[in-house]
């Protein structure tokens, strides 16, 4: 090269092709992303990507599909809505997310993280067989597919069995043929349970029911519901992510029912999902209609339970029905990623402050420590794909419900509770934190009898220091 020579880079070209696919499946528009990093200044899994957030939605906008398709980033996305949620732009980063591990597979590429490709066909394929998640054929296909790991978590795995968290049958789920309506819906509140709360969640479960029932609340089960699809479908399968909902809807609907309320986070927000989408897309509701066999009429309020039970009874209700207060006992509320985010999915007035498990912990008597970490990600999607992260996410969120002086931790959703509550035996913590279901502390507070609250089901026994607290 002489002297004086100057180097000129060859020139970028920009191709649109994937941002065009972007647009029409998700309705997206990617290039209205200027940057602001603030997907990936609040992604909770950063540190384990190897494309942030923003370098994948740059590489979507300039076509680069050797890195935005070939990145391990939209497979170890934990789906938190974070990033959706902050979004100043209002995109659906998330969904873009998603969006491109399905784009790989339709392609032929080689998934970078094959463990997460097996979860979501293997937890389909359970749905598709049961109607219902069958958690023990998840775990042994997870293992059969994925030999190297067939040790890891025995330990978790034993203690679950010992603690009977596990249903050895599968139960079947399906929405009846021809729908009667239900004497006295229209005055009751419909309850959906959703599969882990009649197996590994059983405790949630139990203490909600009677809780509700203590509250003056009436609670009916319909008989048929199916599977909500969780993460695996809204990943992989866009179709049956918003059908698996809708026929819950339209069984509750055509049961006489006017309003659902849901314990678990994951159902709550895959329904109100189901619900957002067919709002927004008139041609799609035709469609998902059509696949169902029946025409939604839209009249379902869907719930989280402590929304539920806050309109029907409110925390003022609650308090003077409390016959044991939680005097004394630190508390803090983690309500994790799914009940508030994203707004606009949920309706979560305070997606980043939420203060509806503050407000009935207080009624209860607890005193309910403020922390900045509610709604921060446990790591729930990867619990069986890659629990490092979820070890690493859960651990954090311990030692800063610790740092903020509680003595528990409530939760209101199976996934964190299992994170947070069975894996602490991995954690190497110098001391166990309880973590417990909100409505197991409010069925102690409101005098019912103790096995209600079904505390020996929680891996960490929060017994002796319950005792201690002279709360039971």
């Amino acid at each position: 090269m002489s002297e004086g020579t100057i180097m000129v880079d060859k020139p970028m070209t920009i191709r649109p092709e994937l941002a065009q696919r972007v647009q029409d499946e998700l309705g997206q528009n990617v290039y209205l992303c200027y940057q602001c990093v603030k997907c990936t200044s609040g992604c909770p899994v950063g540190d384990f990507f190897d494309w942030q957030p923003n370098q994948i939605m740059r590489a979507v906008q300039l076509g680069q599909e050797d890195i935005a398709l070939a990145a391990q980033t939209p497979w170890l996305c934990a789906a938190c809505q974070t990033c959706t949620t902050r979004c100043p732009q209002g995109l659906d980063v998330n969904g873009v997310m998603e969006f491109l591990t399905r784009e790989a597979l339709a392609r032929g590429m080689k998934p970078p993280l094959p463990e997460v490709r097996v979860f979501n066909e293997a937890f389909l394929r359970e749905v598709r067989l049961w109607g219902r998640a069958y958690e023990p054929g998840l775990m042994a296909e997870m293992k059969l597919r994925n030999p190297q790991s067939l040790f890891e978590d025995v330990e978790m795995y034993m203690a679950l069995l010992k603690k009977r968290k596990v249903a050895f049958l599968p139960k079947l789920g399906r929405p009846p043929r021809k729908v009667k309506r239900i004497p006295g819906a229209s005055e009751a509140v419909a309850y959906y349970p959703g599969c882990s709360l009649h197996s590994t969640a059983a405790e949630f479960n139990e203490s909600a029911t009677a809780v509700a029932a203590a509250l003056g609340m009436t609670l009916i089960e319909p008989k048929g519901w199916v599977c909500c699809g969780s993460s695996a479908a809204h990943r992989a399968d866009p179709e049956t992510a918003v059908r698996l909902p809708l026929e819950n809807l339209a069984l509750i609907e055509q049961s006489g029912f006017k309003e659902v309320t849901m314990p678990c986070a994951a159902c709550f927000n895959r329904h109100k999902a189901a619900q957002f989408e067919i709002r927004r897309d008139e041609q799609h509701k035709a469609q998902v209609d059509e696949a169902i066999g029946y025409e939604y009429q839209d009249t379902v309020h869907v719930s989280t339970l402590s929304e539920s039970i806050l309109r029907h009874v409110s925390a003022e209700g609650v308090a003077e029905k409390v016959q044991k207060p939680l005097q004394g006992l630190r508390v803090v509320a983690y309500y994790g990623c799914l009940l508030t985010r994203p707004p606009q999915v949920t309706g979560a007035r305070h997606p980043e402050n939420p203060m509806d498990l503050d407000a009935l912990l207080a009624a209860a008597g607890a005193e309910v420590r403020d922390w900045s970490y509610k709604t921060r990600c446990c790591g729930a999607a990867h619990s069986l794909t890659r629990p490092d992260i979820v070890l690493s996410l859960s651990g954090e969120l311990i030692a800063q419900a610790r740092a903020a002086g509680a003595e528990a931790i409530a939760v209101a959703c199976p996934l964190c509770h299992m994170n947070l509550d069975a894996r602490q035996m991995q954690m190497e913590l110098d001391a166990p934190m309880p973590v417990l279901y909100f409505t197991q502390l409010l069925a102690l507070a409101l005098g019912l009898p103790e096995k209600t609250a079904v505390l020996h089901k929680n891996l960490v026994d929060p017994r002796p220091m319950l005792r201690e607290k002279g709360l039971l």
